[in-house]
């Protein structure tokens, strides 16, 4: 199978001059995916974020849009001239997804992220992650997903380095935490397991580079702040420009949580080591993703102590953005063909 992240041509110049809409429920993750894309793609977008009313939001994906939402109307999160894209992510943007495209007669070009649970036709194109079933002639898939840390941006992180961090002695080694979820929930036992990790790292010599998630447990971001300000090193509190590109751009290695593919997918995007702090109950799907970035010589488990790993960075979003804008010539090809 050929490496699709190491595909980076720029995309057609034709998607760059196009109006796009990003539509999720204002989900982190799904919106970083969308706005990745779109960044990557030059697009001149519009953030519309989503808050169906009940049982609008139960029934999705499968049930209708919000009546209150509907395009056309000179209210609502839909209002205004439909755009030429719209790129969405999330269960419950599925129906703003479909309302659109019918509303615009098939013209607006529809991106779907992630396995919309309704079908490949339900978008124009549709990315999921490799270890997704969902197959068709429109879905493209990689290993990782798309992300907003670009290498442009690691690039301009490393010429000008925070100097929160630039002050710290090396090794760096930025410590990414995630939370709980509906998959899994930290235990005290993985908490105390991390810490004891962390700490062995520090007193090792190493400068601590950290920052937690809005699902990270109080007592565990206690007790790394706790460590970081008894070892050294630099927690990320909220305040502040927040240092997360900063962070990976400057990182000798990466430790992540396995709660998040996301965050595994940005740090693998570095080319540093990543070691990956495991958690029980991971979803088992993430685990096919690790599995294959592990095979890459990209990730190791974490056991308290740096791996040497050699790997070039792994970034699938240029390919995933080029697959996208020859879905969209291609569709803007047939429209302009008119009807067979």
């Amino acid at each position: 199978m050929p490496d699709r992240s190491a595909t980076t041509p720029s995309p057609p110049s034709d998607i760059a001059r196009a109006r796009a809409w990003i539509v999720t429920d204002g989900k982190a993750g799904d919106e970083n995916q969308c706005l990745g894309l779109a960044e990557t793609l030059g697009l001149a977008f519009e953030i519309r974020r989503i808050a169906p009313r009940p049982p609008f939001g139960w029934m999705a994906p499968w049930g209708p849009v919000d009546p209150g939402d509907r395009p056309g109307r000179a209210r609502g999160v839909l209002s205004g001239p439909l755009p030429d894209i719209l790129i969405a992510s999330g269960r419950r943007a599925v129906p703003y997804l479909r309302a659109v495209r019918e509303a615009s007669g098939g013209h607006t070009f529809t991106a779907f992220l992630k396995d919309p649970r309704t079908g490949p036709q339900t978008a124009n194109f549709v990315w999921v992650p490799d270890y997704d079933d969902l197959r068709a002639e429109n879905v493209f898939t990689t290993l990782t997903a798309p992300h907003q840390v670009s290498a442009a941006r690691l690039a301009a992180a490393r010429a000008r380095p925070d100097p929160r961090l630039a002050v710290l002695p090396w090794p760096r080694i930025a410590v990414l935490i995630g939370g709980d979820s509906r998959h899994l929930t930290y235990r005290n036992a993985d908490m105390r397991r991390l810490v004891r990790d962390l700490t062995k790292l520090a007193e090792g010599g190493c400068s601590l580079m950290l920052t937690v998630s809005r699902r990270t447990p109080p007592a565990l971001r206690d007790a790394l702040e706790d460590l970081v300000a008894a070892k050294g090193g630099f927690f990320w509190d909220g305040t502040g420009e927040n240092p997360y590109v900063a962070m990976l751009a400057l990182a000798e290695s990466i430790v992540v949580t396995s709660d998040s593919a996301n965050m595994v997918g940005e740090a693998v995007s570095t080319g540093a080591p990543v070691l990956l702090f495991d958690l029980p109950k991971t979803y088992i799907r993430h685990r096919r993703l690790f599995a294959g970035l592990a095979m890459a010589g990209a990730l190791k488990p974490f056991i308290g102590r740096l791996e040497a790993l050699r790997y070039g960075p792994l970034d699938a979003t240029p390919a995933i953005a080029q697959a996208m804008a020859r879905a969209y010539d291609a569709h803007v090809a047939r429209l302009a063909a008119g009807p067979s």
